[in-house]
């Protein structure tokens, strides 16, 4: 009998029992009603083995297709490379998906994910790490939440729109010819409509339709207007995904980076235009001005701005301005719904990106026929459905909503009254898109398909040199078109050309005015300033870090928290997957994870010895704490600085600061670890290897 009979006889729960397929999972219906008839019903897992999720149950299925972390060994905890290059790691760590690729995502997981808390009840979808309602708001996450949306949206758009382009151009004469005459044939016969949900249908449940009807071209070198070959922004093609075409040592980080820059670029524009900066209105000026001797106010932001209003006239003190608590405090107050809001959309993308082309070990079609299956009516419909029809439905549709408020008002009522948290069942998570991961989730998969197999996964390489200003290689999975075209209708000699490397490209803009605002000059006496501030702070940041020693001794519990947050070399990275180099109140030790014994846990203990532990357990390390695993209720990324100290220590002496982790447990209890160098690994080890179903804050 084989798994799919077996599931619908035994009528069990995708994602509790098995991972076969049903009717009911291909369906836009949600798993269950439990939010709605049990709200408060509270469902708590003690390992992954009891499969709270879909994703625990995912983690510990049998794979047909496996990598290092799904194999079979005798060592308790086996060490898969975790302070090795990528070029010594010999295999795919996880089957069906390449490091490069697995990596990519624990990276922008490690940028994403900063607070997790328990949840005990059902969650939406049958995936837990959704975002919470009340979701804490901070500045850094929501540069975090917009280069995301860079990252997911932004780009996929920029992609969309080359396509569109590249159609339009009629460079590509064949296809865009067929697409021309297809269009217009079913424009003649009636038949638009049914014509584009059929050929949704198709690039939904065929992928290999997708490069056929848009064969893939670098994202860099399409230019946007004409659809013909550009020269890439960054002046060579270094990478294929990135809108730049900017150089990168790991697939990924140019568009990461990009995605940095597009928010620096934002609040630079900000903060230039809060300054009043104009530089065409200028004076000019020559050597020993005032503009020479004095950096560049566009560093600062409030201060700067109230010295402009100054030296126009205006008044600096807040008795003058009724309006600035007001309207910074609404401000500030819609920052986090904003937030969410962004952090939704870029949520509801990835979804979709991941229904469209699924990432093992998740199932490869299900998502896809749910997709299509929605679809399917419509195209049917359409076939019956005429424009007369259609117009006197949309009409009737916009009229009954804006006159319509007594019925719907009332509907409303009855519905919140009869069913609450009805609204939790119409969900796209936890109807049309159920089970479909976001990209956060998908990694929460990954790491624990490691932890179920007592493989951690390692944590992604990093390397302090620069990429190579030298093009891609291009394969025809990077760039080809339908037929016997040349891509973009391109010759390759041009196509080498505009992959080939030009210094002056990056620089330029649109005209001079551009270049006057764009650019941030200092003078050579404001640099010499600049240099000098920046030598005392190094100073004064090396004395408070020599204080932070003498008032930890006297017992000072803030000062212990900052003590070793600035590592003295990078050995410390050193560590891992069992044992994390940190500090509990100030004492030097590490934090290790036991899975051997009964009951997993993870302690803290300051025995020099602990660094020889291995994959061994040992009863003799003395903790002065430890946690169960299952006991862990809410993890935390704390700073090891403030953040103005942080930026400061950075500038200054160009260190990174070791941050903190915050582990509490059901009781309340609060443990918090500092000066850990590996503070996501830890984080990441922790989040996948229990059977909790959690919530991000």
């Amino acid at each position: 009998m084989s798994a799919d009979e077996e599931a619908n006889q035994n009528g069990s729960t995708s994602g509790q029992n098995t991972i076969a397929s049903k009717l009911t999972d291909i369906l836009p219906v949600p798993p269950n009603t439990q939010p709605v008839s049990e709200p408060e019903k509270r469902e708590t897992a003690n390992s992954l083995t009891e499969e709270p999720t879909l994703s625990h149950a995912l983690a510990t299925d049998d794979h047909e297709e496996k990598g290092l972390a799904q194999q079979e060994h005798d060592e308790e905890v086996i060490d898969l490379g975790w302070n090795e290059k990528k070029e010594e790691i010999s295999g795919p760590l996880v089957g069906g998906l390449g490091n490069e690729d697995l990596w990519l995502l624990v990276r922008r997981f490690n940028k994403q994910v900063y607070h997790v808390k328990e949840v005990p009840t059902t969650v939406p979808g049958d995936l837990d790490l959704n975002i919470a309602d009340e979701e804490e708001f901070s500045p850094d996450k929501l540069r975090a939440n917009v280069e995301r949306l860079y990252m997911t949206v932004v780009v996929g758009l920029l992609a969309a729109v080359k396509h569109i382009a590249r159609l339009r151009s009629w460079r590509e004469t064949r296809r865009t010819a067929s697409f021309c005459a297809v269009y217009f044939l079913a424009w003649a016969l009636d038949l638009v409509v049914p014509t584009l949900t059929l050929t949704l249908i198709t690039l939904i449940v065929y992928p290999r339709s997708r490069d056929i009807l848009f064969p893939p071209a670098p994202l860099a070198l399409v230019d946007s207007k004409t659809g013909g070959i550009q020269k890439p922004k960054a002046g060579v093609l270094g990478s294929t995904e990135s809108s730049t075409g900017a150089p990168q040592n790991y697939k990924g980080e140019a568009v990461e980076q990009e995605a940095s820059n597009f928010f620096n670029g934002i609040t630079s524009i900000v903060v230039t235009s809060a300054t009043g900066k104009n530089p065409q209105a200028a004076p000019s000026t020559e050597s020993g001005s005032p503009d020479d001797a004095v950096p560049d106010p566009t560093s600062v932001t409030v201060a700067a701005a109230e010295a402009k209003d100054v030296a126009a006239g205006g008044k600096a003190s807040p008795k003058h301005d009724k309006t600035k608590v007001p309207v910074e405090t609404a401000m500030w107050t819609k920052m986090r719904p904003i937030m969410h809001g962004v952090a939704d959309v870029s949520d509801t993308w990835e979804r979709f990106a991941n229904a469209l082309s699924p990432t093992p070990p998740f199932p490869r079609d299900i998502y896809r026929l749910r997709l299509a299956s929605l679809i399917l009516p419509l195209f049917l419909i359409s076939l019956f459905v005429t424009s007369y029809m259609f117009m006197k439905g949309v009409t009737f549709g916009v009229g009954f909503g804006f006159f319509g408020d007594p019925i719907i008002s009332r509907g409303l009522k009855w519905l919140n009254h009869t069913f609450p948290n009805w609204q939790k069942l119409l969900e796209l998570r936890n109807t049309i898109l159920k089970g479909v991961p976001t990209n956060a989730q998908l990694t929460l998969t990954l790491l624990r398909i490691g932890e179920a197999n007592k493989a951690p996964i390692p944590p992604p390489p990093s390397t302090s040199e620069p990429p190579p200003e030298k093009p891609t290689e291009i394969t025809d999975n990077e760039l080809r078109a339908t037929g016997a075209e040349p891509p973009l209708n391109a010759t390759d000699e041009e196509i080498q050309q505009a992959m080939e490397h030009d210094p002056r490209t990056a620089h330029e803009t649109g005209g001079s005015d551009i270049d006057a605002a764009k650019g941030s000059k200092h003078g050579k006496k404001g640099s010499k300033i600049i240099g000098f501030f920046k030598g005392t702070t190094k100073g004064a940041v090396k004395t408070a870090i020599g204080t932070d020693h003498a008032r930890a001794k006297v017992g000072s519990h803030h000062a212990k928290n900052r003590l070793g947050a600035v590592p003295r070399s990078d050995d410390s990275r050193i560590s891992g997957p069992v044992d994390f180099q940190g500090r509990y109140k100030g004492q030097k030790g590490h934090v290790y994870i036991t899975t051997k014994s009964t009951i997993p846990a993870v302690s803290f203990s300051t025995d020099s010895t602990i660094e020889k532990i291995g994959s061994v357990e040992r009863e003799d390390l003395h903790p002065l704490w430890t946690i169960a695993i299952n006991d862990i209720a809410e993890l935390k990324k704390v700073g090891g600085y403030g953040w103005k100290a942080k930026i400061v220590v950075g500038w200054s002496m160009g260190r990174e600061v070791a941050d903190g982790l915050e582990i509490t447990d059901r009781l309340g209890n609060v443990r918090r670890v500092t000066a850990l160098p590996m503070r996501d690994e830890l984080f990441n080890r922790l989040v996948a290897i229990g059977g909790q179903k959690w919530e991000a804050w």
